[in-house]
């Protein structure tokens, strides 16, 4: 099977390259960590009402005595009643919620672990039927969708004022309730990478026209939590390339373009990239020559700002996840060759594991101890229950 470019790996798990790197402490302001890997955001929607309880605690808590050093949970609804459709998604305000939040964040941290929550906006992308807040309108930057339909309305400037402050008391709610920092997530189309993107923003004000424009307002979003929260809680920052059912999509077409995207956030005081992909492996601009030609988007990420960087996608895995939700579909175990080699490399200082965690607790253990033949495929089964 076909991992990377120079790189090809049999069925076989057995590993080439030392993973010993990988089990080293990281720690960057408020985070923490015993070790490098991260489990990946991934919705799982068992939260009724908004509110994480038990059996969520236990989820997170058993990836944690996994092994897996941090935990990003997976997205949670700010509190615009706009920012999301589903009524089984979490929510990071509310006393109810934030008091299950609490019992996650106390199970986790009693397994060594650190954890911070996805903070989510779906802007256009919660579409014109949400069951949550039926009669709220879908707001996003120009009210354009992602296949360029038009789908609700434009932010106003005082939507945006507002909008900024329910970020903000976002973020202190998660500092409140305990947790070991906050990740935005400004991929895949929502709303933050909705005004990043030239498709979904076409506003003609001081948030719209030029890529610096662009990364105007969630810039802006930044340095408001920043100051909310203080200089020492970790502030980290999901991007990505491509955005849902839009796996062509570029936010930058080289890395110059990248650089003025990213910039601007880490001086509004972000201080690690999550660099979203569907394949750790593939090269974000495979049309250079020479070894930059070869780097990944988290790659690309490090060099250009220098601050740290996640990597992700399909690790330890041989397909990609649009494959993996269908009926038949499974993803089988992989060697980590191609992901060690990136870190020897220092192309990224955590890898955050998405689907092999659903399927395996314990894979972090599995990788540190040498057991990587024990790793548990991934199925579609997985998802359908909380485990």
């Amino acid at each position: 099977m076909r991992l990377c470019a120079g790189v090809t790996e049999t069925a076989s798990t057995t590993q080439h390259l030392s993973t010993a790197g990988l089990f080293e402490p990281f720690e960057v302001k408020s985070l923490k960590l015993r070790n490098r890997f991260a489990m990946a955001p991934m919705t799982r929607a068992f939260s009724p009402d908004g509110i994480p309880g038990p059996d969520v605690a236990e989820y997170y808590r058993k990836r944690a005595a996994g092994g897996t050093g941090l935990i990003i949970t997976e997205g949670t609804y700010i509190p615009d009643p706009a920012a999301g459709p589903h009524t089984r998604v979490p929510r990071i305000y509310g006393d109810a919620s934030l008091e299950g939040w609490k019992g996650v964040v106390d199970a986790v941290h009693a397994e060594g672990s650190a954890i911070i929550p996805q903070l989510w906006h779906l802007g256009v992308e919660r579409g014109t039927e949400p069951r949550l807040f039926p009669d709220v309108t879908t707001v996003s930057p120009s009210g354009i969708a992602l296949d360029g339909s038009s789908v609700g309305r434009a932010f106003t400037d005082a939507d945006l004022d507002e909008l900024t402050s329910q970020w903000v008391q976002a973020a202190v709610n998660a500092k409140n309730t305990g947790f070991d920092g906050l990740e935005l997530h400004g991929a895949h189309g929502y709303l933050l990478d909705e005004f990043l993107w030239a498709t979904t923003n076409v506003r003609d004000d001081q948030f719209g026209g030029s890529l610096e424009a662009r990364t105007r307002f969630p810039a802006q979003v930044v340095a408001a939590i920043r100051a909310a929260v203080g200089e020492d809680f970790a502030i980290v920052y999901r991007f990505s390339q491509w955005k849902s059912n839009h796996f062509d999509a570029r936010i930058a077409q080289n890395p110059e373009e990248l650089g003025r995207v990213l910039t601007p956030l880490v001086d509004a005081g972000v201080d690690v990239l999550h660099a979203s992909t569907r394949r750790h492996w593939d090269p974000a601009f495979p049309e250079l020559d020479g070894h930059d030609g070869k780097l990944g988007l988290a790659g690309w990420t490090r060099k250009l700002t220098g601050v740290p960087t996640i990597t992700v996608g399909s690790v330890g895995l041989d397909s990609v996840f649009t494959s993996a939700w269908s009926e038949d579909a499974a993803s089988g175990v992989t060697g980590l060759d191609a992901l060690v080699g990136q870190f020897q490399d220092g192309e990224f200082d955590l890898v955050a594991v998405g689907r092999a965690l659903l399927s395996d607790p314990e894979w972090v253990n599995k990788v540190g101890d040498g057991r990587v033949d024990e790793r548990i495929e991934f199925t579609r089964d997985h998802i359908q229950h909380l485990v």
